[in-house]
This record gives structure tokens, sequence and C-alpha cells, in this order.
């Protein structure tokens, strides 16, 4: 269950490598998982060990204890960090550098979300390729009700998913969003059981991970180019993806598998 720990700078942020998944959990229980500018610094070495290592395939990442994924940035750092225009740049530097290796991973990255996903919180969650909520989430951007704005790519992540009239609804009024709210307006993929989630998340990772590498590589790239900013489509890139596909190995045992009736073994070359 443990599986192989990966060290890290703060015991707030925990990584671990289980059957071919990387796990990543905000492990500040007490302050609903707020994440504190050293947390974000270890997500992004996290986020790098996992896209190094070939035996990861899927990532995960949660919140620990259960009532919260992530409920902002921790406040308590405002006075000191982030109480002026040339602050929050330097503030916001380190936070966008660790959502940035997150969607740099090259493999899909799930949000596993129970409690609260607010703030900064729901920003992470929607750098995620898939995000399955229980029954219990709670979704909100409170940022006018602290006066401050929401980063550009976050909005920018936010419109894609729930369209612009809706993520006006949710900036303007800072109100929260419950699970079933959060899936019928497309910012989740799932709502299950409280009960199931883990369970749910694990199944959907490990079937994830016995898939094709380079295939999931070259369906995250495209879907992400097609679902991003018009100009910073490759093609290139995505057809070369796309080559290496039917020049793999993985696609000879695929077909191997096939003919033979049996399960393939893909090894990501």
């Amino acid at each position: 269950m443990d599986g192989m720990q990966i060290n890290l700078p703060t015991p707030k942020i925990l990584a671990r490598i289980e059957d071919g998944i990387g796990w990543l959990t905000f492990n500040q229980p007490e302050k609903r998982n707020a994440i504190s500018q050293e947390m974000w610094q270890a997500v992004a070495e996290a986020a790098q060990r996992f896209a190094e290592d070939p035996a990861v395939r899927v990532v995960v990442m949660h919140g620990a204890g259960g009532k919260a994924f992530a409920s902002g940035a921790d406040i308590s750092q405002f006075e000191q960090l982030r109480d002026s225009a040339e602050a929050e740049a330097k503030y916001s530097a380190v936070s966008a550098a660790a959502r940035q290796r997150l969607e740099q991973l090259g493999k899909p990255l799930i949000a596993m979300i129970n409690g609260f996903c607010i703030g900064g919180g729901c920003a992470t969650a929607m750098v995620a390729d898939i995000r399955i909520t229980a029954t219990d989430g709670r979704f909100g951007i409170p940022a006018a009700k602290l006066g401050v704005a929401y980063a550009w790519h976050s909005l920018r992540r936010l419109v894609a998913l729930v369209g612009p009239a809706m993520a006006k609804e949710i900036m303007f009024t800072g109100r929260f969003l419950d699970a079933e709210e959060a899936l019928r307006v497309g910012l989740v993929n799932r709502v299950v059981p409280v009960e199931q989630l883990e369970a749910t998340v694990r199944e959907m990772a490990a079937t994830i991970a016995r898939n094709a590498p380079l295939s999931i590589r070259a369906s995250k790239e495209g879907i992400d180019q097609i679902a991003g900013e018009p100009a910073k489509i490759d093609q290139a890139r995505f057809d070369a993806l796309y080559r290496a596909c039917f020049d793999s190995a993985d696609y000879a045992e695929g077909r191997a598998a096939f003919m033979a009736k049996r399960p393939p073994i893909f090894r990501g070359g």
C-alpha cells in the first residue's frame, strides 16, 4: 500500500509510486490542505520525479484527511508574501511553476477530490486531465470576496471547462458549487459516493496504467492542443507522436495480443 516513497523538502506534500501510479498528497489537513509556498515547491519537485520515472504511467493527486482536496492558498502567508502586486508576482511565480510541471507531466493526471476544492485548490484540480469527486465535494473561487484576481491560465481552464457564462457566475459571486452542480456544468468528470471514491480512482488509474503509454501520450497531446490556445498548436509535434505509435514495439504487442486473445503487456516503447 505504501509503495516507494519520494523524499521531499516538506512533510506537507507526500509522494509515492505504487504499481505504476504516482500518488501526490496535499498533507496539511489542519488547514484543509491550504497550499503554502514551500508546498508548491515540493509539488514541482514531485511532478518532476514522476515525469522522469518511466515506471510511472499515471499520477493521482488528492488531499489528506478526507475533508478537503485543497482549500486554496495558505492565507496566513498573505501579509508576509502577497501584500502588493510586486510581492504577488514573486509568490505566484512559484505556484505557477508547480502547476506548469503538473501540466508537463506527459502522463495522465487525475484529481481525486474530497470535500473543499477552493481557489488555488480548484485551479490545481483544473490542471488535471480527469477530475473525480465524492458527493461531499465543494467547489468555489472566492477571489471577489478577498479582493484578488484569478490568474489568466486558471481563468482560461475554467472557461474551457464550464463556458464563459458559468465562469462569470462562479467568479462574480464567489459562491460554492456542490458535487452534482459541478458535474452538471462540466467542472468534474464523475461524482461517486464518498466510500467509493478511492476504489473508483484506483480502478481508473490501474486501467490507464495498463494501456499503451505512447498511445495515451498522443491522445493527451492532441486533445490538449485542440482545447488550448490556437497560437500554440504544433501539428508537427502531434504528427511525430502519431507516427511513433505505429512504429512502436507496443503496437506490435497490441496486435499480437489481440490475435492470441490475451491481455497485452505494454512497455512504453
